[in-house]
């Protein structure tokens, strides 16, 4: 069992930066491949961005490359999302999530039902 906790979520303005981080506990982090999804009201959670087991793949939406940067420290038990010229569009609740595998094909990593654990959630919420 692996147990998720979100934070760093809040309110900014348009154009600004927000770092989510993911906290997990209860088994070896570095077994588990990672991602963060979104969920806007009245829509269908959708992905974000995943890393793998080491940090050599990454891959995130279209909606967000270039903007936001997935990270992982093995270490602390921590995957980060740095997000950056934030948009109104961007507002959801971040969820972070774990796949049982160090690594997920590209087939995969994009779909919810790849993941086993999940967060709870943190609001994100850009003004225009």
């Amino acid at each position: 069992q692996v147990q998720l906790v979100e934070s760093g979520g809040g309110l900014v303005q348009a154009g600004g930066s927000l770092r989510l981080a993911c906290a997990a506990s209860g088994r070896t982090f570095s077994n588990y491949a990672m991602a963060w999804f979104r969920q806007a009201p009245g829509k269908e959670r959708e992905f974000v961005a995943y890393i793998n087991w080491s940090s050599a793949n990454t891959y995130y939406a279209d909606s967000v490359k270039g903007r936001f940067t997935i990270s992982r420290d093995n270490a602390e038990n921590t995957v980060s999302l740095q997000m950056n010229s934030l948009k109104p569009e961007d507002t959801a609740v971040y969820y972070c999530a774990a796949a049982r595998t160090s690594v997920l094909l590209a087939t995969s990593r994009i779909n919810a039902q790849a993941y086993a654990y999940w967060g709870q959630g943190t609001q994100v919420t850009v003004s225009s």
